[in-house]
């Protein structure tokens, strides 16, 4: 494109002349810039000030995640257990009646359950002792015989750098001793302290928890209706947040029934192959499987490792051990790949690796408990990104 050059009056002298020109070099830059990148608008600010505005975000998660973390799994509670309130408030009972009696009824078949398998519970702790023992015996021979090794590799080491030295400089290297350091044992009142700290404020939480999930039932509707009167004046906007709610209630109580079906599944299954394997306390050893499978992928990871603890103690060979981790893997990755990938893709329709990644990116910020709340929170996302413009990027990365 041409771009006019002014004419430059007479009486301006060679200063003014140079400034005109610059005026129009710019001009003329600017012109081919718009030419060549048409509509094309950065706002370096905006992005700035976002990426720093995330970072805050999830360092605040972080850092009070003793406040988020009862928050969520009380929520997803109360969502789950809503539809059962409400069916009993149908039957004309009060809100508060009904509330109370769902928290009655879910405590009592916990500690019924509890109460039925403290016996094995109480074997299991038996033979903690022995397990450790055991356990300890085979580390030190492994221990005993890496050291061997690594003693030799390191005389191998030294004689290979002294025929080097010498070749080369002729000076023989001086070889310096291993300095072993004596690392601190720690003291047993110190870690009896420490777990009996961790056992009550975990005790402190769960009360916690229990009474938010009581409030939250007990107040039914009100923040929904709360929520869509303060979305706007407009009904568009008021119709959207009720689809919103609307989908992230069924999802999530779609998600957590789901849960429940597949470790009930797991458990039933695992007992049953343990029971005849002849593993002892195998209801226990079920149950617990069951429980460590609500958390994806490394539940099973963990539940194999104990029972190839507790195999080998029980029948003292390797082998054995081997086959009861490998056919817990085995049971949990069939339940895992058939039923919960089956379920899960008709309920939420997200993407394997997307899902994956959040539970990596959830368990590096809250530890175990966001491998357990981060598929719920991510389903969550999805459901509020499918209705917001804007953030439609973040359901296609989501979605299948």
């Amino acid at each position: 494109m041409d771009v006019p050059i002014p004419t430059i009056p007479p009486e301006t002298d060679d200063s003014d002349a140079g400034a005109v020109m610059n005026d129009v070099k710019a001009v003329a830059l600017a012109d081919t810039q718009t030419q060549v990148f048409p509509g094309v608008h950065v706002n370096a600010r905006g992005v700035a000030l976002t990426i720093l505005a995330t970072v805050a975000f999830f360092f605040a998660l972080s850092a009070a995640q003793r406040f988020f973390i009862p928050l969520v799994f009380g929520i997803l509670v109360a969502y789950t257990l809503s539809p059962l309130v409400d069916t009993l408030q149908g039957w004309r009972l009060p809100r508060v009646i009904a509330t109370t009696v769902v928290m009655i009824s879910m405590l009592t078949i916990i500690g019924t359950q509890i109460n039925s398998l403290h016996t094995e519970f109480d074997a299991i702790l038996d033979q903690l002792p022995i397990a450790t023992r055991k356990f300890s015996s085979e580390m030190s021979k492994l221990q005993i015989g890496q050291s061997g090794l690594m003693q030799k590799m390191q005389t191998a080491a030294t004689e290979i750098e002294k025929a080097t030295s010498q070749a080369t400089t002729g000076v023989q290297p001086n070889v310096k001793k291993a300095v072993v350091t004596e690392t601190p044992v720690l003291k047993l009142r110190e870690l009896l302290l420490a777990g009996s700290l961790g056992i009550m404020d975990l005790l402190g939480q769960a009360i916690m928890t229990l009474f938010l999930i009581f409030f939250l039932l007990l107040s039914g509707d009100k923040f929904k209706r709360k929520l869509v009167k303060i979305t706007g004046p407009s009904l568009t906007q008021k119709r959207i947040t009720v689809q919103i709610l609307s989908k992230i209630n069924t999802s999530v109580q779609q998600y957590m029934f789901m849960l429940l079906i597949t470790n009930g599944l797991l458990a039933l299954l695992s007992w049953i192959a343990f029971h005849f394997m002849g593993l002892e306390n195998a209801g226990a050893w079920a149950l617990t499987s069951g429980l460590l499978h609500i958390i994806p992928y490394f539940g099973s990871l963990l539940m194999a490792l104990a029972v190839c603890l507790i195999a080998y103690v029980q029948f003292g060979t390797i082998s054995m051990a081997l086959l009861v981790a490998g056919i817990s893997i085995a049971i949990a990755a069939l339940v895992g790949t058939v039923v919960t990938t089956w379920m899960t893709g008709r309920i939420t329709r997200m993407n394997a690796a997307a899902v994956f990644i959040s539970l990596l990116f959830w368990g590096w910020l809250w530890g175990a408990w966001g491998l357990l709340l981060g598929v719920p929170i991510i389903v969550i996302v999805k459901v509020i990104s499918e209705h917001i413009d804007g953030m439609q990027t973040v359901a296609e990365l989501l979605s299948e």
